[in-house]
């Protein structure tokens, strides 16, 4: 049976969250659930317990990417205690790698340990600046653990997405309240939105860029289309000017000579233009 045959052999299309990550999986199912249904899932990891986070849909395979696993069946009593039990355990297996990685002098910080729901494999989730030969502790893992070992590095916006927080706005931080993906942020986008470049207060809890400088990004571009550039010569009141910084949110401009700083509006240096809040 090639792939696509397999694909059209569903009924539904379940969407699936598991506690780590708020992305939306999907799976195939002959079975109807219900919204926040507990599950257990055949995943590229093993088996695991996640959630209906969606109404379910009837299948379509263009919705599909790549291979679609089943939703094996709906979770007992058992697995939902199965489930506690190898949260628990996962904090064992962490210490007991944290004290192998100390033994061995590895150049890598953990994250966090997690069990399949079947405790056959126990993923371990780290942060290393370098490439990390493992081969040793995984070893020294399976020895003491006895069953499968998956060492999974992650980069620091991933970490951050993992272990929370709050941002400088005071929100839960982006990337652990909604974000699935991260898309590219570039300095440009903080030249943009004419701000100052001091990277620290630019950069988020994983040490990056915010992500909010992209969220903003197209509008500061609509906003400054047609705008003259940072330290443009304009002639205003009879007096030439250079043009030091602008407030593209509070329409305003900020002048300066030999002789005088001034702050003017947008409509008083182009009263050509409409600034009004509906073309603006």
């Amino acid at each position: 049976m090639n792939q696509e045959e397999r694909k059209v052999s569903y009924k539904y299309i379940v969407y699936i969250q598991f506690d780590e990550s708020k992305k939306a999986y999907t799976f195939g199912s002959n079975i109807k659930y219900d919204l926040n249904d507990q599950v257990v899932v055949e995943t590229i990891r093993g088996k695991e317990l996640g959630k209906v986070c969606a109404p379910v849909i009837d299948f379509d395979a263009k919705k599909i990417k790549g291979d679609c696993k089943p939703v094996l069946r709906l979770a007992t009593k058992y697995d939902l205690i199965q489930k506690e039990e190898n949260t628990k355990k996962a904090q064992e297996a962490l210490k007991i790698c944290h004290k192998c990685i100390e033994a061995l002098d590895l150049d890598m910080h953990l994250i966090s340990g997690e069990y399949t729901l079947d405790r056959s494999k126990v993923i371990f989730t780290y942060v290393s600046d370098d490439r990390v030969d493992f081969r040793q502790l995984l070893k020294d893992l399976a020895s003491q653990l006895h069953c499968r070992i998956e060492l999974r590095q992650v980069g620091p916006r991933n970490k951050a997405k993992m272990v929370g927080g709050l941002g400088n706005c005071g929100m839960e931080t982006c990337c652990s309240r909604f974000l699935n993906d991260f898309d590219t942020v570039s300095i440009n986008m903080a030249k943009n939105q004419l701000l100052a470049l001091n990277i620290q207060k630019l950069s988020g809890q994983c040490g990056k860029l915010m992500c909010c400088l992209r969220y903003e990004n197209d509008e500061y571009t609509r906003l400054r289309k047609d705008l003259p550039k940072l330290n443009s010569m304009i002639t205003f009141e009879d007096s030439k000017y250079r043009i030091t910084s602008m407030n593209v949110l509070q329409k305003q401009a900020k002048l300066e000579n030999k002789e005088e700083v001034r702050f003017v509006s947008f409509e008083e240096l182009w009263p050509d233009k409409d600034f009004s809040d509906e073309d603006y």
